[in-house]
């Protein structure tokens, strides 16, 4: 089979398109066609390992993974002997950081890991984005323990995360403020934001509304900078881990103090999480939003421009001809 893969860490310029062992399922687990994929943060930070933190899991010295791709969307083609829950034909959508793999033809699962059966009426390539994103802004979402009527603001309302998370908010009865540049101010009034503020003329920080929660989708702002605009027991919550690393301590010690305070929550992803974005797409409250498509071979542009910093919600990659059904 053809995979997308990284025998060591670096630019994009590292991943290269190769043929490699077709796996085997085990008694507990499926084979899974992977039709459609996407290229997003979580991606390009495993393959660079600029973090060195991500180095504990992927490998301190090089990747322990075959393929990057965390999302996935295909079809379920074997299953093991043990395997109850699904069946030769079904097609899953799902999130693997485990072990990765989506950037590859096949891929194997333990029929328990975070994967579900495709929403009705969605095809491969709308699937394969729905977990990264939304998984980020619903933990964010819950740690801050946000109610409804509250106000929110969005800083960087157009990433994987930020799209997500207008859509989740708006799902959870809470009144969004987001922060965009020009070209993007329609889409995320699409999206239900209730307030657009454009960066590009003006300052979101010069303003006399308070916030409940504070959300930097894309770890461009400041605890300090945001904080005159959060309400007496505000939150603030960035994506990144901001200047020497201030958003993991200064999380740490919000977590255990009142008042205004920052966070910095580590990401779960529960099977139930995955059935709640599968019952929002299907009632259309909930629609990934796509920035462009690559085949497998593109893949390393596909990196390059992720990091670009210039996408507009997610980036799917195509195995085949086969994600658009």
């Amino acid at each position: 089979m053809k995979a997308a893969v990284n025998t060591k860490y670096g630019p994009p310029e590292v991943i290269s398109i190769q043929e490699v062992t077709k796996p085997e399922p085990k008694q507990d687990e499926v084979l899974i066609k992977v039709f459609a994929s996407t290229v997003n943060r979580t991606d390009c930070g495993f393959r660079s390992a600029e973090y060195v933190l991500n180095r504990l899991w992927s490998g301190l010295l090089k990747p322990n993974y075959l393929a990057l791709g965390c999302e996935f969307a295909g079809e379920v083609e074997t299953v093991g002997s043990q395997v109850t829950t699904y069946k030769i034909g079904d097609k899953v959508f799902g999130l693997n950081t485990k072990k990765f793999g989506g950037h590859a033809e096949y891929l194997t699962l333990n029929e328990n890991d975070t994967f579900t059966h495709l929403p009705a009426n969605f095809t491969y390539e709308q699937a394969a984005p729905l977990t990264e994103g939304a998984h980020y802004a619903l933990n964010n979402i819950r740690a801050a323990k946000v109610t409804s009527g509250q106000n929110v603001l969005v800083y960087g309302a157009t990433g994987a995360i930020g799209s997500a998370a207008v859509q989740l908010l708006k799902h959870f009865g809470v009144h969004v403020t987001a922060v965009c540049n020009t070209v993007r101010v329609e889409l995320v009034k699409n999206l239900g934001a209730d307030v657009v503020i454009n960066y590009e003329k003006e300052d979101f920080t010069k303003t006399n509304q308070t916030y409940s929660f504070i959300f930097d989708a894309v770890g461009k702002s400041s605890f300090g900078q945001c904080k005159p605009l959060l309400t007496e027991k505000g939150v603030y919550i960035s994506t990144e881990l901001g200047k020497n690393g201030e958003n993991i301590w200064k999380g740490l010690i919000g977590a255990f103090k009142s008042g205004k305070r920052i966070l910095f929550p580590i990401p779960k992803l529960t099977h139930d999480d995955l059935i709640f974005f599968k019952e929002l797409a299907e009632k259309g409250e909930f629609s990934p939003v796509i920035d462009r498509y690559y085949n497998l071979d593109q893949i390393v542009e596909a990196h390059r421009y992720v990091e670009s910093g210039q996408k507009t919600g997610n980036v799917v990659i195509r195995i085949n001809e086969a994600a658009r059904i």
